[in-house]
């Protein structure tokens, strides 16, 4: 027998706020549009209204009137794992700060899917997106720039794009963690780095990694340049075969989360660390201080990119006009930990 649903209790508006506050709708609309223009009393009687029917403000409603929906994008190539989580987090609750909410998307490095997510973040009014890195489509920033829709790049550094960028320098992050091995001693050293098409950041960071090799005058023979996807397991895998024979004395890994699994595919090996292998990543992600022992890394500002991005962002939707915009290199840190030492 088919169960009977009952009718959807339908939900209070601006009138019945209005209506229990004792003010007219053009008094609410106001509260929620513009406060500091209500006397505090009005504020008070509008806010208890409102809390006790319920009423939560429709901004979709508001939107239809203003053209946008006070929401931003934020496209990010993976959400998989802890690589742009610290960046997500610090976007989202930065835009909360500034009453607005932040509308995700991911596009798994496909960057013509990317294009398909601006439309659609589009099509729900966005007022401004933040995308990362580099490598775009043509066709994106056409999009953006025909509807005159503020965007920001995060991540790079702005060398390879007309678009105002907050980033860091990934070919120096990856150089600096490189140095330090050489600078321990090391000189037979394994690369394990993700696939750099669609991902200018992972090609930074070889590029940076192969620069300070060379520099020492030291070639890297292929079989120690190794393909590995950012994924722990994956990477404990490819590191645990890697290790079977003729293991180098140390390994760059493309960020934290290939290095952690490097780690655990040592400690399978019964290799120590960093007694026999000298393990580095990039990034200094949550739990790279935790793990055992302690990666050695290079710290890039996930989070105050993150903040940034969100402040110049509404800056930018804030003012009609252009607005004079100071693209932001931030600086990584190298992170000395447990994980690497002199070869003995």
């Amino acid at each position: 027998m088919k169960q009977r649903q009952s009718p959807r209790k339908s939900a209070p508006g601006i009138v019945d706020v209005a209506r229990r506050a004792g003010v007219s709708t053009a008094t609410v609309s106001r509260f929620f549009n513009n406060p500091e223009m209500v006397r505090v009393e009005t504020r008070a009687s509008i806010e208890s209204a409102s809390r006790e029917l319920g009423y939560i403000r429709d901004r979709m409603a508001g939107a239809m009137h203003s053209q946008f929906s006070g929401s931003v994008g934020l496209i990010v190539p993976t959400i998989n794992n802890a690589i742009f989580s610290g960046l997500i987090e610090a976007f989202a609750n930065r835009l909360i700060e500034h009453d607005r909410t932040m509308l995700i998307a991911c596009h798994n490095y496909d960057l013509d899917l990317e294009v398909s997510l601006v439309r659609s973040l589009l099509e729900r009014r966005i007022e401004g997106v933040a995308i990362v890195g580099e490598d775009h489509r043509d066709g994106l920033l056409d999009i953006l720039q025909k509807r005159d829709v503020p965007v920001v790049a995060l991540w790079g550094h702005g060398k390879r794009t007309s678009i105002p960028f907050i980033g860091a320098d990934n070919s120096l992050a990856a150089a600096k963690v490189t140095r330090h091995l050489l600078d321990l001693g090391h000189r037979d050293v394994a690369f394990l780095f993700p696939d750099t098409h669609n991902n200018d950041r992972a090609r930074e960071r070889f590029e940076g990694a192969m620069d300070a090799m060379a520099q020492a005058g030291i070639s890297v023979p292929e079989h120690r340049l190794i393909d590995c996807p950012y994924d722990v397991a994956s990477a404990k895998s490819i590191a645990v075969q890697l290790l079977q024979s003729n293991a180098p004395t140390a390994i760059v890994c493309g960020n934290d989360v290939i290095a952690h699994g490097v780690l655990y595919a040592a400690m399978q090996s019964a290799i120590p660390v960093p007694e026999r292998l000298s393990v580095v990543g990039i990034g200094d992600f949550a739990g790279s201080e935790e793990i055992y022992p302690g990666l050695t890394t290079v710290r890039i500002p996930a989070q105050q990119i993150g903040k940034m991005a969100a402040d110049s962002l509404v800056q930018l939707i804030l003012h009609d006009a252009p607005v004079p915009f100071e693209s932001q290199v931030l600086e990584t840190k190298l992170v000395v930990r447990g994980s690497t030492s002199g070869l003995s």
